[in-house]
């Protein structure tokens, strides 16, 4: 992660106004270290307005926090420069505010255009990870019509949708930009995030803010995982590559405190695994499915394990490149939400890595067992999720399904860390 940031540091600490800070100056150096040996100056009482500036370099107002913590730590203040810029932005607007406060109902907002009509227009406040990219054709590639896509930030009151990379939110919550003009009152915020929660900082700084969420989970508001299979019109025959290779893993991130790792390093004292990325063999030009296609199995761990979240490393690394998947993430129950119980192996059938290693050596001794983690490719087909073009549309698609529906995502920590 990025370093967050920006501020020159001058400003001045909690509970003192600016006169304060531009009266204060460097302290001066003590008498005896500005002047060299020989016998010390005789101590002088220093004039008032010396003191006055000593005191204040030295001992400066007690920092008070807005939430009653003392030394207005950042936690708090990055969740009330956030609702402080929500509101200035009019996202809840006077009487929503008053509800956020006092508990009372939200309002209704202006209905937005009927369902199937009309262009939608999507901003998107951040460029995820800071790279520009062009403009997704969302009619040729998703069959979306009506769909205008933008970074530009002129045309905030155009906007039905505003689109906010959680990644990049973070990072630049220290030098938001001025607030936007006026919210329009059909207009959506909208929370993008593809990172699990061990890897999404400061998502209790976010309550009542955004109308909607956008993520891997199922239960987002746009839900947008990052594969998924779709039904052919015909059952195919089964074909697979030449496999000459037992067991795969390519990692980026090593850390030895992930499971993932831990794992690896138990089920490598019993078959032999052939390690791609940051620990291990380079891969043939970064081609990973044509790398990995040549192997029975794959370890498709995740990072770390949560609800739904299951990432390219199954449905890229594993399924397009045909190797049974050997999954560590969510529980074997999550996975059978989106894959078939018989297409993956999951670390959690077997009490040890001893005894996954040795029915891995079995399947790859018993061509007929092994095939069978293949029967679901006669009926489907693997679609990976293309970032970042897919979600820009899906966005325009789910706002012109949405009709006059409106709401507020009151906890967004409690519902997306659950």
């Amino acid at each position: 992660m990025a370093g967050r940031g920006g501020g020159t540091g001058t400003s001045p600490p909690p509970g003192q106004g600016v006169g304060a800070e531009t009266r204060r100056r460097p302290q001066p150096q003590p008498q005896h270290e500005l002047a060299g040996p020989g016998p010390a100056a005789a101590p002088r009482r220093p004039p008032r307005a010396e003191r006055r500036q000593r005191a204040a370099w030295m001992e400066p107002a007690p920092r008070r926090c807005p939430a009653g913590r003392p030394g207005c730590p950042r936690r708090c203040c990055r969740r009330l420069r956030w609702r402080r810029w929500a509101l200035a932005a009019g996202l809840l607007g006077a009487a929503a505010a008053l509800a956020l406060y006092a508990g009372l109902p939200e309002p209704a907002a202006e209905p937005r255009a009927a369902a199937g009509s009309g262009e939608v227009n999507v901003l998107l406040w951040w460029e995820p990870f800071g790279r520009p990219r062009g403009t997704a054709d969302c009619r040729r590639r998703y069959n979306i019509t009506g769909c205008r896509l933008s970074s530009n930030r002129s045309l905030y009151g155009e906007a039905q949708a505003v689109l906010f990379h959680h990644r990049d939110l973070v990072l630049h919550d220290q030098e938001l930009p001025q607030p936007p003009p006026p919210r329009p009152p059909r207009q959506l915020w909208v929370w993008m995030n593809f990172e699990s929660p061990s890897h999404s900082p400061d998502l209790w700084a976010l309550a009542s803010i955004f109308n909607w969420t956008m993520s891997y989970r199922r239960d987002s508001d746009i839900f947008v995982p990052y594969g998924y299979l779709y039904a052919l019109p015909a059952p195919r025959p089964l074909v697979l590559p030449r496999k000459t290779r037992l067991v795969a893993w390519v990692i980026s991130n090593w850390n030895e405190e992930h499971a993932r790792v831990r794992y690896y390093r138990q089920l490598k004292e019993h078959i032999a695994i052939d390690v791609y990325g940051a620990r291990g063999l380079a891969l043939p030009k970064g081609n990973v499915v044509e790398t990995v296609s040549a192997y029975k199995f794959y370890l498709a761990f995740e990072n770390s394990q949560h609800t739904d979240y299951i990432t390219e490393k199954l449905w890229r690394n594993a399924f397009a490149a045909s190797a049974v998947p050997i999954v560590l993430g969510p529980d074997r129950a999550n996975y059978e939400r989106f894959i078939p119980p018989d297409s993956f192996i999951h670390v959690d059938d077997f009490p040890s890595p001893r005894l996954l290693a040795i029915y891995l050596k079995f399947l790859d001794k018993n061509k007929a067992n092994y095939k069978k983690y293949f029967a679901w490719r006669k009926k489907y087909e693997v679609h990976i999720t293309s970032f970042w073009d897919e979600h820009f549309c899906k966005v325009c698609e789910a706002v012109r399904a949405a009709g006059n529906q409106i709401k507020t995502v009151q906890n967004l920590a409690s519902w997306f860390e659950s």
